[in-house]
């Protein structure tokens, strides 16, 4: 009897611990940032839920051991949860390019809605849902007081280390965007207030102090939300200078692009059942951008890694299964709001789905649609039979069913813990860069592609590290030459140019690496192309290669106007002005209003002889540019022009002038040169 009633205070032991490790992940989790990672905030909350919902895990093993019973009971929205989670996972399968990339994505990826699937699953079997309420209700107001205080920038005037330099920025606030944390507020101030409004109870004298608790809550929540309302709507007069601790994160795709490309899945059977894939938005978003968004003030943006609205940006993600998924899930819930008819709860309800179709998908945003609905489960749980196995008269299958359980937790620790260290190590490199020390920056980004090979922005700027570690050899033969004036060539000894040859090699490899793991986004294409393009005046056919990425950059977006003047400047620097014409034309109806476009356009033609349209472009030059605004850019093009109308025929010139800002600046013709290195096959852009 002593022994059972051991067993029976260890479980309930156990079973208070996980109530309260429910309690404080909720608490938590609106709160929770830490600095060390790339991006302080989504990364961060998504591994406090993994880790936490691990522990857990662990301590209902625990409890199967000691008990050696499953517990399970059968609530309605399990399956389409369970439904939904498959729908992710079969998109990921079958269409997405980066798999690995695409489970870890923190905002829309198989890892978080995995963990929130855990999350549900133990929060429903929970009791005491109100007192979870309460949990996220205390995190609010600390998160709402919080960002009411940053709000007014105490600490613009101090001076801070870097690493926390983001603590002036007025946008910071705990979940990451003022779009979410509005958002999570707004969940809360609803709540406030259809309670206030359904309750009569506070309307008694002898209920002052509830009164005033109620009241004082939603007041600091519609405090918290009007000021972040009035950031998100402050206008802001550069978007494309805010550096990325001043972001305000609320520039978003336009709604119209975003249905487009939810429709445009529709094209095939494959992407209409599974979707583009998860992780890969930003590759339809430039198949469907249409010749108007160059006319927009967004156009400098080349893609989105998001859609306007979480439920479009599921669709074109995950295609009809994902939509059914979504619809089965919202249809349980509904049901169960009926059973219990709830206007508060109703309330939230309705809430949640305008949030779902209005705002883009956001780990905060699915955390409080899953906590939502786990919380209306839990209600219903009380009509639902519980249902037990006794495993204790078979020990071979409590051992087999104890060791899958424990090394499936501790294969996702693992493979979490690998993947946060990455992230950890990739912004210490980042950091590096700040200290100026580029032995940190290059071991710390080659640790975290060792850890995480998959990651494309980590290949992306290693990529980008080498080829500034071959510069800078480079640079100092240069500098050699100019000191010692008989030498006709750079100082390089064999062993300078063995470095960087390899530098170099490994540029290409790790920008052919990112291509690919997602061959069909076009940023990846022009990064190749780029590193090219530095190597063309000392590696052999480092120009066709060039030419070749650009090519296929543009192909994947054929509205950006941006690739098309890179490859037009390639031509240039190659003296191929008839082919750098046609591209720099191409630049010129993309984007009419693009001086640099025009400039470009008018060199083109006036190196080949077409003195008349080099004239008429030149005009168009001027007629963009501010002759106050940008008088050198202006003077430097009214100088220009006077000299193209030398060449005109008397019965051809003409003149005019008038104004918009640009920098006037040519492709710098390639010089001829020996080739310094000798590059294999394997460093063409179409050799795997």
């Amino acid at each position: 009897m002593l022994k059972r009633y051991n067993l029976n205070s260890v479980e309930k032991v156990l079973k208070i611990i996980i109530y309260y490790s429910l309690f404080t992940i909720i608490f938590l989790f609106p709160l929770f940032f830490l600095p060390i990672t790339q991006e302080f905030f989504y990364h961060n909350k998504l591994y406090l839920l993994g880790s936490g919902i691990i522990l857990i895990s662990l301590l209902y093993l625990i409890q199967f051991i000691i008990s050696k019973k499953i517990t399970w009971q059968s609530l309605p929205s399990d399956m389409p949860i369970v439904f939904f989670l498959i729908s992710i996972a079969l998109s990921i399968i079958i269409v997405s390019p980066n798999k690995i990339q695409a489970i870890l994505n923190s905002n829309f990826g198989l890892l978080m809605f995995f963990v929130l699937t855990l999350f549900y699953f133990y929060l429903s079997r929970t009791p005491q849902t109100k007192h979870f309420y309460v949990s996220l209700h205390i995190s609010n107001v600390f998160l709402s007081l919080i960002t009411i205080v940053f709000f007014f920038q105490p600490l613009k005037n101090v001076n801070l280390p870097n690493n926390l330099a983001f603590l002036k920025n007025p946008y910071f606030n705990l979940l990451g965007s003022p779009i979410d944390l509005v958002v999570f507020l707004g969940f809360s101030a609803l709540y406030q207030l259809t309670y206030i409004l359904s309750s009569r109870q506070l309307m008694d004298y002898e209920n002052k102090l509830s009164f005033i608790i109620h009241y004082s809550l939603l007041f600091i929540y519609l405090l918290s939300i009007s000021l972040n309302l009035y950031l998100i709507f402050k206008p802001v007069n550069e978007l494309t200078n805010q550096s990325a601790n001043q972001s305000t994160g609320v520039i978003l795709p336009p709604v119209k692009l975003s249905w487009y490309a939810a429709v445009e899945i529709l094209k095939q059977p494959l992407t209409a059942f599974f979707g583009i894939g998860i992780d890969n938005f930003s590759s339809i978003f430039t198949r469907v951008k249409d010749i108007s968004y160059n006319q927009s003030p967004l156009w400098q943006f080349h893609s989105f890694n998001s859609s306007r609205s979480a439920i479009l940006h599921l669709i074109t993600e995950t295609g009809f299964f994902g939509l059914v998924g979504i619809l089965l899930i919202i249809l349980a819930l509904w049901k169960l709001l009926l059973e219990k008819e709830t206007a508060e709860k109703k309330m939230l309800f309705y809430y949640l789905i305008a949030t779902l179709l209005l705002f883009p998908s956001s780990l905060p945003v699915w955390f409080l649609f899953f906590f939502f609905l786990a919380t209306v489960a839990q209600e219903s749980a009380k009509q639902v039979s519980i249902h037990q196995l006794n495993l204790a008269q078979f020990p071979p299958v409590v051992f087999s069913f104890a060791f899958v359980w424990t090394a499936f937790i501790i294969a996702c620790g693992y493979l979490l813990a690998r993947s946060y260290l990455a992230e950890y190590y990739y912004k210490k490199g980042l950091d590096g860069i700040i200290k100026n020390n580029a032995k940190e920056v290059y071991d710390n980004i080659r640790r975290a592609i060792i850890l995480n090979p998959y990651m494309e922005r980590f290949r992306v700027d290693f990529s980008q590290i080498n080829l500034i570690i071959a510069n800078n050899i480079l640079k100092r033969g240069t500098e050699n030459q100019k000191k010692d004036q008989n030498q006709k060539q750079n100082l390089l000894t064999e062993t300078d140019r063995q470095n960087i040859s390899q530098a170099i090699q490994a540029a290409i490899s790790e920008a052919k690496a990112a291509v690919s793991l997602n061959p069909n986004k076009a940023q990846y294409w022009e990064n190749l192309a780029n590193i090219y393009r530095n190597i063309i005046n000392f590696a052999q056919q480092a120009d066709l290669w060039t030419i070749s990425a650009y090519q296929r950059s543009i192909v994947l977006d054929p509205q950006n106007p941006f690739y098309r003047l890179s490859l037009g400047g390639v031509y240039y620097s190659l003296a191929n002005y008839e082919e750098a014409s046609k591209i720099f034309e191409q630049v010129v109806v993309l984007k009419p209003d693009w001086v640099v476009g025009h400039y470009n356009l008018a060199w083109a033609d006036y190196q080949r002889g077409n003195y008349k349209r080099a004239v008429s472009e030149m005009e168009n030059v001027l007629s963009l540019l501010d002759p106050k605004k940008d008088k050198i850019d202006y003077e430097k093009a009214k100088s220009e022009l006077e000299e193209f109308k030398k060449k005109l025929l008397p019965e051809e010139k003409t003149a005019t002038e008038s104004g918009q800002p640009s920098q006037l600046n040519l492709p710098t013709p390639i010089p001829t040169r020996q080739p310094v290195i000798n590059l294999p096959k394997e460093a063409s852009p179409e050799a795997k």
